[in-house]
This record gives C-alpha cells, sequence and structure tokens, in this order.
C-alpha cells in the first residue's frame, strides 16, 4: 500500500472495523470469528467414514465405513465440510445467501482450503436457476468457489453446470421428496470434454441430506469425470454424530 493511503486505513478502520462473521462483534481482522463463536464452530476433522466422511465418535481405523456407505457407497468421493451446521454456522450462510454479505465467501473459503483434495484439477459451484440468480443477484457457491481458486491456484469454471429448471426449496423436504425433486434438473454444459478425465471439486453451502450434490455429481461423472469431492461449509449431522 502507498504510504500516502496508511492514514486513510487508519482511518477506515477506525470507522468500520473488522466484525465477526457470526455475531458482529468488532475482531482483531477481516474473516476473523470472535471467541465465543469461534468455540461453538464444531470442526469437523477424522476420524470419519472412508467414503463419505461422516466423522466417527471413535476411531474405527482409517478404512471403516459408516453403516449406510457399506449396504449403498456414495456416488461421490466423499463430503469435505469446514463444520457442522449450528448457530453459527447457520448464521454465516444466512448472512451470505440472503443478507448479501458476499465477503462471506471469502471467510468460508479460508476454511475450506484445508480440506482441498491435493489431486483436484477443477473446482464446480452447484449452479443456481437463471431465475433465483436474478432475483438474488449471485450465485453463493459460485462466489465460494471463487474464492477457493484464487487461493488454492485450482481452476473454477462457474457455468460448467447448469440447472434447467426452477425446483422447490428443500427445507422441510424428507430424502425421497428431496432426490425426486432434483431428478434430471442438472446437466454439464460442454459434455464433449470439459471434465472428462478429471478430478472434480463440487462446492456447495450446506449440506443436508445430499440429494442435490449427487445430482451434480450423477451427471459429472456421466460426462466423464474421474471423482466428484464435496466441499462445503457445514454439514448437517444427526445428534448422535
Amino acid at each position: 500500500m502507498a504510504s500516502w493511503l496508511s492514514p486513510l486505513r487508519v482511518v477506515a478502520d477506525f470507522a468500520l472495523p473488522p466484525r465477526c462473521p457470526g455475531c458482529g462483534a468488532v475482531t482483531a481482522a477481516d474473516h476473523q470469528f470472535c471467541a465465543a463463536c469461534w468455540r461453538d464452530l464444531r470442526f469437523l476433522t477424522p476420524p470419519w467414514c472412508a467414503a463419505c466422511h461422516q466423522p466417527f465418535v471413535f476411531d474405527r481405523g482409517i478404512a471403516a465405513v459408516c453403516d449406510r456407505c457399506s449396504v449403498e457407497p456414495p456416488v461421490h468421493a466423499g463430503v469435505r465440510a469446514a463444520v457442522a451446521y449450528g448457530d453459527v454456522a447457520r448464521t454465516v450462510a444466512l448472512r451470505l445467501k440472503y443478507g448479501g454479505r458476499i465477503a462471506f465467501a471469502e471467510t468460508i473459503a479460508r476454511q475450506l482450503i484445508r480440506l482441498m483434495p491435493t489431486e483436484a484439477e477443477v473446482i464446480v459451484p452447484v449452479p443456481l436457476h437463471r431465475w433465483r440468480l436474478w432475483s438474488r443477484g449471485f450465485n453463493q457457491a459460485a462466489l465460494i468457489a471463487a474464492a477457493v481458486s484464487r487461493s488454492s491456484g485450482v481452476p473454477t469454471d462457474p457455468l460448467l453446470l447448469r440447472r434447467t429448471r426452477a425446483t422447490a426449496p428443500l427445507r422441510g423436504m424428507g430424502a425421497k421428496a428431496r432426490a425426486r425433486t432434483v431428478a434430471g434438473v442438472f446437466r454439464v454444459t460442454d459434455p464433449a470434454g470439459s471434465v472428462c478425465g478429471k478430478r472434480v471439486v463440487l462446492i456447495d453451502d450446506i449440506h443436508t441430506s445430499g440429494a442435490t450434490t449427487d445430482g451434480c455429481t450423477r451427471v459429472l461423472l456421466d460426462a466423464g469425470a474421474r471423482s466428484v469431492t464435496i466441499l462445503c461449509w457445514a454439514r448437517v449431522l444427526a445428534p448422535t454424530e
């Protein structure tokens, strides 16, 4: 920064100090959580299921899989979520998605970098239907994907996946109803080779039942992707998890 701009930066920091993304309390730096919100965040790390990365209460071994994956292995290469869904995680996601706090995409991306697969070759966000994109003005998953791409150096393609029709909000639906709602909704815009043979990272904000990301994963694999890993901010876990 030019030396003559330093006094202006001091004034700006005084008038608009960095604030906690969770509660709005003043913090020492941008994208930093206050102590109380940091303690409320449950960061997800091993031990977890080798297939879907659902956390285990105790270590079952590096190759252990959960009961669900032992019966029906997932189509994806794992769900890597930064945190478990909770009060602070929900607040950050909602303020980004509906509150227009687009800087929170960078906040989330900073927590996702540690989970990026080292072999990732392209980052793809879960798409919005054009009507929802026009009404909201942005796709939060695309903003997160762009921030992760800047930090990791892995290219992102925000237009590779398309949502072909609008769907009802999935909130409140059961797993089967969610799957039916998104069936056939997604398609790859360039099936001739955009992802053929590549290891894809699919970005979403909240992972609930997995219906949306499973739908995206299937069309990416059908287009020739070598693998699809889900990378998201928060994952909804059952109370026993």
